[in-house]
């Protein structure tokens, strides 16, 4: 397994990562700096910072020393919205929004991890390859955002290259946090994964709505994102430590 040096922990929680695409725009450090923590570096690629939107489905979620959570194939959507940063010189991800179809998982994912998790609305649907998504938030912790998008892998899927822009968009194990009540210490946390190599297809991808970004002020509509669809992936993740 691939993973990125942290301190030991025993994994938290086990899942499937399923059916994901990742959907990248380049964007000015500047548009994403007001909605990172001061104490976190954005990561750039040739003077770039990166924005995704990344919907995919997790048929599995396990916690650990529990029977598997079954909800069934494609029961459990998740839509992320990311970019790429360090800490100390270790790079991660920061998310800004997960909308998730399980009112229990947002629920754990805010209170465990400080995740910026909303409750949404979301349906897949695949036919030969071809997978349809939806997704409507339905948080009203969050303004609204929806996605929607048919997508299909497009050739044969490989591991990424050191050095490569999409070995540095995918092979992140760090994941950093900040704490989401308003009033609350701006505290800094950090969360591991543990998998394998991603392993990345060329896609193509039909987006006819997209809202996802319009809460950070950047619109990505109308611009073709770099894509890449992902093979299914077991991963393990650990529970926070606080850095500062």
């Amino acid at each position: 397994m691939a993973t990125d040096p942290l301190p030991r922990a025993p994994w938290a929680v086990a899942m499937r990562w399923s059916r994901l695409l990742f959907c990248h725009w380049p964007v000015p450090v500047a548009a994403l700096r007001p909605h990172v923590p001061p104490l976190l570096d954005i990561d750039t690629f040739d003077g770039d910072a990166w924005l995704a939107v990344v919907p995919f489905t997790m048929p599995v979620v396990r916690p650990r020393l529990t029977p598997p959570l079954g909800f069934g194939p494609g029961a459990f959507h998740e839509l992320n919205v990311r970019t790429y940063v360090t800490y100390r010189g270790e790079p991660g991800v920061w998310f800004f929004s997960l909308d998730a179809a399980s009112a229990t998982g947002v629920e754990v994912g805010r209170a465990t991890m400080s995740l910026a998790y909303h409750r949404a609305r979301m349906r897949l649907e695949e036919t030969a390859g071809t997978v349809r998504y939806a997704s409507d938030r339905t948080d009203p912790r969050a303004p609204a955002a929806a996605f929607r998008a048919v997508y299909a892998r497009t050739g044969p899927a490989r591991a990424s290259e050191p050095g490569t822009l999409e070995h540095f968009l995918t092979e992140r194990y760090r994941m950093y946090t900040s704490d989401l009540a308003p009033r609350a210490p701006r505290r800094l946390w950090v969360g591991g994964v543990e998998h394998a190599p991603w392993r990345l297809a060329p896609a193509e991808c039909d987006i006819t709505t997209n809202t996802m970004t319009l809460p950070l002020g950047v619109d990505v509509s109308g611009r073709a994102p770099l894509l890449h669809a992902a093979e299914p992936l077991d991963v393990r993740g650990t529970l926070r430590r606080r850095l500062v």
